[in-house]
């Protein structure tokens, strides 16, 4: 989503004169999208403006601060950032510049920037409406002014990968979690503009496109019937497809498990469009865990949604995201979710250890498991984990995959490329002309999270090869 979000940074900085530079000690403008959602995240953003604010004693510069910063977080970074603002409060930046009375050589330019789409004639209204001294916002009410942010022409990070933001905020309130309280409750963005932007993409030649949204699969739900669900947009999408005859793969991230319907798995099956690629986060392997964690779901909720996916798309791969040392979390209760691991037998499972964030209900409770737990507890998944992706990869020995070659491989002389289960993937080639571009790679080894192989000649497209 920070990804995501940062192609829409870039066009209104663009647009303002600014270009990008890899250098930030010749920056004249830093910024962070941060992300609330863990404390070590947060931690990496003050440890970034503690180094930027001593640069500011050699030259003239300005920071600011924007993505999911929780409202505790927001008050510190006030006093550390030039500008702090929500994300959706995106279209209204250039004018904040001004507002802020920084004087800098793009801040003395006229109104006159480059911006695109339909935000530039929404800021006079947008500036009225916000508080530019602490970028608040009631979490109790949809964040519309996201609307505006989504009308950015995003400036694309790559020429054959990109993000289509489908929705914003979530509705679910798990304990534990900051979303709701940084991003407001769930707001669909139209499905013309979601279409639009995908076919757009398509016919560009882009190749991998992923849907984003707190909780994709609750899409059109605040729509009250003005809007269609997540299983239409995924149908409509499936028969743009077919219709094109393009080979691209459409991704999504993240399906809540209460709202995963069979219906969806079964859509999934009937287009080669759509990737056959499900992260389904589990959190926890026990339902005594999952109550507290407010998920609405108990394990064999979960394993009911598992076994459509099984059902309907039998090839498909299983991602998960999951939380050790979650308050009162006991020894059986992690037992529990060692075991789902093993019978899930997820490819890929982010784990990572619970820590209290400010404004979530959690963080009113003692975080009583000492991080050398939560640490044992994280290796131990970890290792469960890579004891079944290495059976899975080997199992994929001898097979030809269609993957999608990303950019140069850390090796020498070999390219990097990504399957459609999204498995790391490398094989000895120096032709940069393959990168974007499917082709075929017959897989001769295998590591615990990643393959590698040797390219299948005749399975390089003519344009490529010219």
């Amino acid at each position: 989503m920070n990804k995501s979000d940062s192609e829409r940074v870039a066009t209104i900085l663009e647009g303002m004169g600014y270009s990008r530079t890899e250098n930030e000690e010749e920056a004249n403008l830093l910024g962070v999208l941060a992300c609330s959602v863990r404390q070590k995240s947060i931690d990496k953003v003050h440890s970034k403006i503690h180094k930027w604010n001593k640069l500011k004693n050699r030259h003239n510069m300005i920071t600011f601060l924007s993505g999911c910063v929780l409202p505790a977080d927001r008050e510190k970074f006030l006093k550390q950032f030039d500008i702090v603002f929500l994300i959706s409060e995106l279209p209204a930046f250039p004018d904040m510049i001004r507002q802020y009375g920084i004087v800098t050589p793009l801040g003395l330019r006229s109104n006159e920037h480059a911006i695109h789409g339909n935000a530039r004639k929404n800021e006079d209204r947008l500036l009225k409406k916000i508080h530019l001294s602490t970028g608040k916002v009631k979490m109790s009410e949809p964040d519309k002014k996201i609307e505006d942010f989504w009308h950015i022409q995003p400036s694309y990070h790559s020429t054959f990968e990109a993000f289509i933001p489908i929705q914003n905020g979530c509705n679910n309130f798990c304990t534990f979690c900051a979303v709701p309280y940084t991003r407001g409750r769930e707001i669909s963005r139209p499905s013309e503009e979601i279409l639009s932007e995908l076919k757009l993409l398509v016919n560009k030649g882009y190749k991998s496109i992923t849907l984003l949204g707190q909780n994709v699969n609750s899409y059109g739900f605040d729509k009250n019937g003005k809007e269609i669900y997540f299983t239409d947009l995924l149908r409509k999408i499936g028969e743009f497809g077919q219709s094109r005859g393009k080979t691209f793969r459409v991704y999504f991230t993240s399906p809540h498990p209460r709202d995963m319907t069979e219906e969806v798995c079964e859509i999934i099956s009937r287009y080669k469009c759509l990737a056959k690629q499900i992260h389904l986060p589990v959190q926890s392997g026990d339902d005594k865990v999952l109550m507290r964690m407010n998920r609405k779901y108990t394990l064999e909720d979960y394993r009911e949604v598992v076994r459509s996916v099984k059902k309907h798309l039998p090839d498909a791969t299983l991602f998960t995201d999951i939380i050790v040392g979650f308050t009162g979390e006991t020894g059986e209760e992690f037992e529990n979710t060692r075991k789902a691991m093993e019978e899930f037998k997820f490819n890929m499972a982010y784990i990572a250890k619970y820590s209290p964030r400010p404004g979530a209900v959690s963080s009113r409770w003692k975080d009583d498991i000492p991080d050398e737990v939560k640490t044992e507890r994280l290796h131990t998944l970890t290792r469960e984990l890579t004891r079944h992706t290495s059976v899975y990869n080997e199992g994929l020995i001898g097979k030809d995959l269609t993957v999608l070659v990303t950019g140069d491989n850390k090796k020498p002389g070999y390219l990097s490329a990504i399957t459609e289960g999204r498995i790391l993937l490398r094989f000895p080639c120096d032709e940069k002309s393959l990168v974007g571009n499917y082709v075929k790679v017959n897989i001769h080894s295998a590591t615990d999270y990643s393959l590698e192989g040797t390219l299948v000649r005749e399975s390089v497209p003519e344009t490529v090869r010219l």
